[in-house]
């Protein structure tokens, strides 16, 4: 496949109509045209966003030659507005070029002959006089009038919006939530396009109505500011914000007066866009569909858990020796208790970390209620969570979504309280994963009769959306938990194993390996950042291959607690696309260059496409002709056109929060003093537990020893543990690291391994 074309800065503007409409997306107006300039000859072909291409109807636009290696020179339109006729044969032209649903060629000279050139003003101030022409009834004089207003509608609307910077793909998505009023709903509040449409931030927003002359400290200004404020929050991971923190944030990002500011919460109220709730002594506001996801979700779980069984065992113990002599296990005091209390509860929380046997416990879960003939469901939130779910238990397990049938053209679901799910007992793994909105719609679908076990590492990283679930759980105390703590003696082999439970008790890991064996853990001291970097790129390319005989690509994971900087994932992205994949055909979109065969992740969930942020897969196919690439995600392959690359981003090395719900057989961790806000031990234990045969710290001993000690966590704002028991009281956050603490990196000048 040859390599896609180099850009020429080669600037035109020029006016012409279009003679041919070569390809065209309705979903996103991607366009292929061929255009006749008015000076000049030979039609060009231009390509850019359109959202109602027609053949005949004049365009002024402005881009920049490129080469495209298989169609030659084309123009990429950067702003492109229709130009509207002004002789009765352009504008006879125009109305017969199929712009207008039921205007053809005979229809179009009728009108033409009728009104002249005062045609286009007719349809715009006087479209009654289109009556009075021979063959316009109702229908037809319905069908135009409809069809001109969205036409005019959408063009007004891409007029407006370019010198704004909103791209003609985003005008036509405002314009399909808001229809024909889209232009007047722009005009008078653009903050609305913040509020309603995905994709347009506040910034965005706030340029246009600064344009549009709206002041300062206008009281619209306001309100959008403290929704952009509050999505900012929540995107961080907090469900609500209390008050002063929202105003103090909100003013100084707006410097906006306080006084301005509380109005602006009274009037978001009364629109029922936030909902501002006290709760021991703590006003906190939430964006409304969060507060309705909170409170529904203790409802539903005190609902679950005062409701009847509706499967009973009249002989648990000797049930349970019998499913552990047909499994060929024994199991330990506490496993027991896990398995006894699947058998009394309704809700279960089953917690612990790696080789304690969760899955174990699972399966023995499993089979006993497969012994009285229950209906049983296996989910988890990342299809690699499922995958691994189904493959250690033998049976079907879905992601979450997928069980609850989710509709991508509704945005909804549909398994919910009029439509449950067909179980007895729903088993969900990886449920510190669960965000406060997942687990709502989750527990909607589940029937009053179930037996729900809810299992996940509490010690790990938080969901990536807002919400702690399974942290809020626990800490409620009113769902039976199991806490597994053992490690078994396979498991107690595994210096990753009992690495990561040092460090989740808050002791340091045991770094010195013996030469004498290969391990599976390994620290390699080094204080320069680019040195890291570069030990990293020879460990992933050379090293661990040739010690391991593990693939570069599919068997080793590079996971890193930031994205910027020397060694973090968009540096070490680059240096081991050159180092691992150089050579083949590439093309670039915005900061990402994309090449085939390149790792790639899926950084937002696309349930059309059935693919979920954090999805991890290999470029299999990339057509320049077609403007797609192919992506392979486990079995599956899925196309993405140019325009939707902004969902994938090269996968060599990842975030830590990315990789939770996945195992990798290697991963390498840079840990440095430069990640010093996101040294905190649950980040370093959810990495080192990614692992499954080896893992590799590279970098300074210091900021291994701060993360460990670390466990002050940064707070989420939630209230479910509070609304499930309104009479527990916060926890008080354990001490930070003493200073006295001192450490040494010499750097190694040959691997330990």
């Amino acid at each position: 496949m040859p390599d896609l074309p180099l850009l020429h800065h080669d600037a035109l503007s020029l006016t012409g109509s279009v003679e041919r409409i070569l390809f065209h997306n309705e979903e996103n107006g991607y366009t292929v045209l061929r255009l006749l300039p008015e000076k000049g000859k030979d039609a060009i072909v231009a390509v850019g966003t359109l959202p109602n291409p027609q053949v005949g109807v004049q365009l002024r636009i402005q881009g920049r030659w490129v080469n495209n290696p298989r169609f030659g020179r084309q123009v990429q339109m950067e702003h492109a507005e229709e130009v509207l006729p002004a002789t009765c044969e352009g504008i006879r032209l125009y109305l017969a070029s199929g712009l207008i649903k039921g205007v053809g060629q005979s229809m179009a000279g009728k009108i033409v002959d009728a009104f002249g050139e005062d045609t286009i003003r007719i349809l715009d101030e006087e479209p009654e006089r289109l009556h009075q022409i021979s063959g316009v009834g109702a229908k037809m004089f319905g069908r135009i009038t409809q069809s001109w207003a969205e036409h005019r509608s959408m063009r007004d609307l891409l007029l407006f919006l370019q010198p704004h910077g909103i791209t003609p793909a985003y005008a036509l998505r405002i314009h399909r939530h808001y229809g024909a009023q889209a232009l007047a709903i722009v005009q008078e509040n653009p903050y609305r396009l913040a509020m309603d449409i995905r994709g347009i931030g506040f910034l965005t927003a706030d340029s246009a109505a600064m344009k549009l002359g709206f002041s300062h400290d206008h009281p619209l200004r306001a309100q959008a500011g403290i929704l952009y404020t509050l999505q900012k929050l929540t995107d961080e991971g907090h469900v609500y914000a209390p008050v002063p923190l929202l105003l103090s944030q909100t003013s100084q990002k707006l410097d906006i007066p306080s006084a301005l500011m509380q109005e602006a919460l009274i009037q978001l109220t009364l629109e029922e866009r936030i909902v501002i709730e006290e709760m021991n002594g703590e006003e906190g506001v939430f964006l409304t569909r969060f507060h309705h996801c909170e409170s529904k979700i203790a409802f539903y779980l005190h609902r679950l858990l005062n409701s009847p069984k509706s499967i009973h065992f009249n002989d648990p113990e000797n049930d349970i020796v019998r499913i552990t002599q047909q499994l060929d296990i024994t199991l330990a005091p506490e496993q027991m208790d896990a398995v006894r209390a699947s058998t009394r509860s309704k809700i279960m929380v089953l917690t612990g970390g790696p080789g304690t046997g969760k899955t174990t416990i699972i399966n023995a879960i499993i089979k006993l209620f497969e012994s009285v003939k229950a209906k049983i469901l296996l989910a988890a939130p990342t299809g690699r969570a499922a995958k691994r779910m189904a493959e250690t238990s033998g049976k079907e397990a879905k992601t979450i979504h997928r069980l609850l049938e989710f509709r991508p053209q509704e945005e909804g679901f549909a398994r919910n309280e009029n439509n449950p799910l067909a179980c007895s007992l729903l088993v969900v793994d990886e449920s510190s994963m669960m965000d406060t909105q997942l687990f709502y719609h989750l527990l909607k679908a589940v029937p009053l009769g179930t037996t729900l076990v809810l299992v996940g590492d509490v010690h790990q990283l938080p969901s990536v959306g807002p919400g702690n679930v399974l942290g809020d759980i626990i800490a409620s105390k009113v769902v039976p938990l199991v806490r597994l703590t053992e490690i078994f003696r396979q498991s107690a082999e595994s210096e990753i194993i009992c690495n990561a439970h040092l460090i989740n008790k808050g002791e340091v890991p045991l770094l010195e390996s013996s030469r004498d064996r290969l391990s599976d853990f390994y620290f390699i001291r080094d204080t320069d950042p680019e040195r890291v970097a570069d030990r990293i790129v020879d460990l992933v390319k050379n090293h661990i291959p040739r010690r391991f005989g593990l693939d570069p690509i599919t068997d080793v994971q590079v996971l890193t607690p930031m994205h910027r900087g020397s060694v973090g994932a968009a540096n070490l992205n680059q240096r081991l696309q050159e180092a691992l994949n150089p050579q083949n055909s590439f093309l670039r979109r915005m900061d990402r260059n994309f090449r085939l065969y390149d790792k790639v992740m899926q950084i937002r969930n696309n349930y059309e496409k059935d693919v979920f942020n954090g999805d991890i897969g290999r470029i299999i196919l990339l057509d320049t002709e077609e403007r797609t690439l192919t992506v392979r995600f486990d079995e599956r392959n899925v196309p993405y056109d140019f325009e939707e690359l902004d969902e994938l981003t090269p996968a060599y090395a990842i975030s830590i929060h990315k990789s939770q719900g996945s195992e990798y057989p290697a991963v390498v961790i840079p840990l440095m003093m430069s990640h010093y806000v996101m040294l905190q031990r649950n980040l370093v234990y959810t990495g080192i537990t990614r692992g499954k045969q080896l893992v590799v710290l590279v970098g300074e001993s210091r900021a291994l020893h701060m993360a460990v000690k670390n466990n002050h966590t940064r707070k989420r704002h939630t209230r479910l543990t509070l609304r499930l028991n309104p009479s527990l009281t916060p926890e008080i956050a354990p001490p930070e690291l003493a200073e006295s603490d001192t450490f040494t990196d010499s750097p190694s000048e040959n691997y330990p391994f």
